[in-house]
């Protein structure tokens, strides 16, 4: 028989073919209170600041406190709730502020697009089915749409493209080998594009 881990254990489930992971310190509530449990207040700040891109500890508790409000369930935090979208804003490992801003967004979003399906999936009624399915796909467009901004911001804007065929004429010249170039820098360059040869 299998049996779930409890709220107070964690169990690692994700593949570890690459170099282990430090442990960052979970986040608990204690009479409405925000507490990060490490034997070392200080340590346990700088560890979980680390996971999830926060620069500070002004950022950190900000943080924090934003995703405690966004926990709530019959306007009360969440203990669960909590625990969940910490550990999901660490998998997306934020890099800087923006990111981490970002993250905290994508997290909160997926959490009110479940609530919003659990909603769909336990009514009959037909206006409120319309209501809640409508609601549903605008959270599903805005979580697509931050995930298509994480995704750009990670690569500094920069948009890969593969060519697969290729084919020069007589008399026309052609870049082999492999480059990266930004597209505005070669349309500010007409030139750029005819002189440029690398070989592979």
């Amino acid at each position: 028989m299998t049996t779930l881990p409890t709220l107070t254990e964690t169990m690692n489930i994700a593949p570890t073919d690459h170099a282990p992971i430090i442990a960052s310190p979970k986040v608990k509530l204690r009479r409405r209170r925000i507490v990060i449990d490490h034997p070392d207040p200080s340590t346990g700040e700088k560890l979980l600041a680390e996971a999830l891109g926060a620069v500070d500890r002004e950022a950190l508790h900000g943080l924090l406190s934003q995703l405690v409000k966004a926990s709530a369930v019959a306007c009360r935090p969440d203990q669960g709730n909590l625990a969940f979208m910490v550990s999901m804003l660490k998998s997306i490992a934020p890099k800087d502020s923006l990111e981490a801003m970002l993250a905290a967004q994508m997290v909160s979003i997926h959490v009110a697009s479940m609530r919003c399906a659990c909603r769909l999936a336990c009514t009959d009624d037909v206006p409120q089915q319309e209501s809640l399915t409508r609601a549903l796909t605008r959270l599903a467009r805005t979580y697509a749409a931050q995930m298509e901004a994480l995704n750009r911001h990670r690569s500094n804007g920069a948009c890969a493209i593969t060519v697969q065929n290729l084919s020069v004429q007589d008399g026309g010249k052609a870049v082999v080998g492999h480059f990266t170039q930004h597209a505005s820098l070669i349309a500010a360059q007409p030139g750029l594009a005819d002189t440029a040869a690398v070989s592979a």
